[in-house]
Formats: structure tokens, sequence, C-alpha cells
């Protein structure tokens, strides 16, 4: 499992990038569901100063990392659904973003048959920690292409995974970057109190419904905005 080493290619960030995003959660006081949310910087070029979940576009190194549990198979099925792209790369993507953000793991111990190529690389941090990443209980549950005319636009997958899949503490973020400030377990009910942009809102509610009622017969959501006229549809 040789990863590439990471160039400085330059990449059109204008462009359509596929991106992958954790909404995790955990039964907070009284068994009321909590999610892990932070703030993005007030600089940056998407959504500044916005509360968001830990999440990013797809890099090409997410290509070559085998996963040691694989996605299940209803969320595979449905994520290949008008896509271009393997299922489990963008579980690896929001894996990884999951790590570099937040310092979470999405793993299981074991060693990687071969160690990423580029120390400096999020994945030789978690290979360093005797971790391989795991998908098993993932679901994907949204999707969302960003609008013409932003500076930044992608083709998003949110996954919804339970905290008890993390290994470690799910409270230490001593390990995140600093891409994410004000990293901290919300209930969700309370969640509309913070600054949200408006896909936030609605994956939110997404998530308090399947939470409640389990997956959505119907299929998944999927804010499209890839053509000239937008579109609200469902996978299914």
């Amino acid at each position: 499992m040789d990863l590439p080493i990471v160039t400085e290619a330059v990449i059109d960030k204008t462009a359509l990038r596929h991106a992958a995003t954790v909404v995790l959660w955990r039964a907070g006081a009284g068994g009321a569901p909590e999610v892990l949310m932070g703030q993005r910087g007030a600089k940056a070029a998407f959504m500044p100063s916005k509360y968001v979940f830990p999440g990013g576009a797809v890099d090409p190194a997410d290509a070559f990392v085998d996963l040691a549990n694989g996605l299940p198979m209803a969320c595979a099925a449905r994520l290949n659904l008008d896509a271009d792209i393997r299922p489990e790369i963008l579980a690896a993507a929001a894996i990884r973003e999951l790590w570099e953000e937040t310092g979470l793991a999405l793993g299981v111990q074991g060693n990687w048959t071969s160690p990423p190529a580029d120390v400096d690389h999020d994945w030789a941090g978690f290979a360093a920690r005797g971790l391989i990443p795991s998908a098993q209980e993932m679901q994907f549950i949204f999707r969302a292409i960003t609008p013409p005319g932003r500076p930044r636009r992608f083709d998003a997958r949110f996954f919804l995974v339970p905290a008890t899949q993390v290994a470690g503490d799910v409270d230490d973020f001593s390990a995140a970057s600093d891409e994410l400030s004000h990293l901290h377990w919300i209930a969700l009910a309370k969640t509309r109190q913070l600054d949200l942009p408006f896909i936030t809102e609605v994956v939110l509610a997404e998530v308090a419904s399947v939470l409640q009622n389990g997956p959505n017969t119907a299929g998944v959501p999927f804010f499209d905005n890839s053509g000239n006229r937008p579109q609200f549809r469902r996978l299914a």
C-alpha cells in the first residue's frame, strides 16, 4: 500500500472538487445527541467564521489507502449513484480530514503494509499511531454541490459516524490542526445557536431525522448544483 509523495502541484481551487465530511455524534447528557463542530477562520476563502463539521477536498493520496474495514454495503451502493469516484476514496478522505482537523482517528489497531512515503503527510501521522483507517459504521446521509460562482466549489458527501468508532479519547483535540477553532461537542438541539452556513443547517435537520427514525427510505438527499439550474433530488 505505497502512498505517493505529495508534491506542490498547482490545483485550481475554483474548480469543482470531490469532498467528504464527517458528522461525528455521541449521546450526551440524558441521552440527547451531540455533534462535533468547529469554527472556520475569519480569513478563510470558503465559509469564513462559520461553524461546520470536519471535512474537505479529496487528496490524491486517499486513492492509495486501504481500509481495515470497508463501508457498509448499502452506504457504498448509494455513494456509487451518479458518481465518478470510488466510494472507498471518499471514505478515506473523510477519515483523513477528521484526523487532520480534530486529531480524532476512525481506525483500528494494526500495521500498514507499506507506511506512507511522505512523512509530512497526514496519513503518516495516522499510521504512526499504529492505526489503520476503518469505515465500518460510516453512514452516507447527504450530498451537496456548491453553486457556481463561489470561490471554492465542492461535490461534498456527508457521513454520519458514531463517536464509538473513534480510537482514543473523543474529547482530546490536542493533535488537531489550526484549520478549525473552538472544536466542541454541542447538543444537536442547540446547534442553531451557532453561526451556520445554510447547507449545514439542512444537513443538521437530516441528522436529527436519521438519528430519530433511522436511514431515510426515500434515499439520500442531494442538492445538485452541477448544471445551470439547481435541483433537489434523492439518491435511492
